[in-house]
């Protein structure tokens, strides 16, 4: 490689927030630095990452312009809460349905899924909606109901009508009660806005992988009501396949996805005809991430936790994924590594390394993790211009 082009090589630093201590945009400044210690003329992107769970928001705010909005709305009970979500560059908006209807938001006392609603999860694409977006990503997860978003939809218009034509709130309890749906203020509230659906789980609504049984696992559901519930949304699922018809002959209960946040995924697939796509595919997506890489000569990624379950939706995974489509080199910068991990399980991840240096407990390397990475960056920066001198 000639000099000159090692002087101008392009960088791509991609990686998420280690959790309690970097943000993605620290760790990108610091690789930045490291960079031009041995490439002084070097081109650096930095680019925040997140898969689809608490601060993706955030996280693609900074990477594509725009801001965070806070909106007075409901939580799961019903009662005010502040939410924020992020209105991108581009009539585009992130929402985190954690953030108005999240398990977070209640006392352990609190919680029933019978009472409970994602109604300040419709209240927050409302506001969206309003604002003129019209490219709307909702990440699922976190949530404190299972009403299979209809608390959510009946905030954007959409009238649940028990036998009588009653109308119903839309909680829990009202699952087994819905027999039509009235989607004429619904239709033209939501218009042409497209939707995408940020949902890392596989899950189907009913059995003993639905929305339900992750409850009873998770949060320790009373069996009576979790029959109650599975029952409910067995009936919501029939309602739903007869007003909106089956897609290519399948039930809405049956697609992968749709048991997601309480069976809030299983509304996103009829109402809003959303596809359901990994947070961090989504992700990249929504940040143009192949445009980016044209011309890196190398992609740097990372995470706090390096392990077995960062080759299932984790930014790691998906960032070497993506380097391996563009022809990109991809190393993974993290905090630890766990046992029986290896860059060589990664499709697309050429190695990874770690921040610790020796032996010490968790606490202390959270302590001095500014420190960790500073250095670990000036080491990855050093082997690379190894590297790039050996094959000049």
């Amino acid at each position: 490689m000639a000099a000159n082009a090692v002087s101008h090589m392009r960088f791509v630093f991609a990686s998420d927030a280690f959790k309690g201590t970097l943000s993605s945009p620290q760790t990108a400044a610091y690789l930045q630095g490291a960079a031009r210690d041995y490439f002084p003329d070097c081109e650096c992107v930095g680019i925040p990452m997140a898969d689809g769970g608490e601060g993706t928001a955030t996280a693609l705010v900074a990477a594509c312009g725009g801001k965070m909005r806070g909106v007075d709305v409901h939580d799961p009970l019903g009662r005010p809460v502040h939410a924020t979500y992020g209105l991108l560059q581009g009539g585009r908006a992130v929402i985190e349905m954690a953030a108005a209807s999240g398990d977070q938001l209640l006392q352990p006392d609190e919680k029933n899924p019978m009472m409970a609603s994602s109604y300040g999860t419709g209240e927050l694409i409302s506001d969206a909606l309003a604002k003129g977006c019209s490219d709307i990503t909702i990440a699922l997860g976190g949530s404190a109901a299972i009403d299979g978003g209809m608390g959510c939809m009946r905030a954007l218009g959409a009238r649940f009508l028990d036998e009588n034509g009653v109308e119903l709130m839309g909680t829990g309890r009202d699952l087994a009660k819905v027999r039509s749906i009235d989607l004429s203020v619904f239709r033209l509230y939501v218009g042409d806005a497209r939707f995408r659906v940020m949902c890392d789980v596989t899950n189907t609504l009913l059995g003993e992988s639905g929305a339900v049984s992750q409850s009873v696992q998770t949060a320790g559901l009373d069996p009576q009501d979790a029959t109650k519930l599975e029952e409910g949304l067995a009936n919501y699922a029939d309602v739903l396949d007869q007003v909106f018809g089956r897609a290519s002959g399948a039930s809405v209960r049956d697609v992968s996805g749709s048991g997601a946040a309480g069976g809030l995924g299983a509304a996103c697939i009829a109402f809003f005809s959303a596809q359901l796509q990994s947070g961090i595919a989504s992700v990249l997506d929504l940040v143009g991430f192949d445009r980016i890489l044209d011309g890196a000569a190398l992609c740097v990624t990372g995470e706090g936790s390096f392990d077995a379950q960062s080759s299932a939706g984790k930014v790691v995974p998906g960032v070497a994924a993506a380097c391996k489509a563009a022809g990109v080199p991809c190393v993974a910068l993290v905090g630890s590594i766990g046992d029986g991990a290896s860059a060589a399980n990664v499709p697309g991840l050429t190695a990874v390394m770690p921040t610790i240096e020796e032996p010490m407990s968790l606490d202390d390397a959270l302590l001095v993790s500014d420190k960790l990475y500073v250095r670990a960056a000036e080491r990855l920066f050093a082997l690379v211009a190894l590297g790039a001198g050996i094959g000049a």
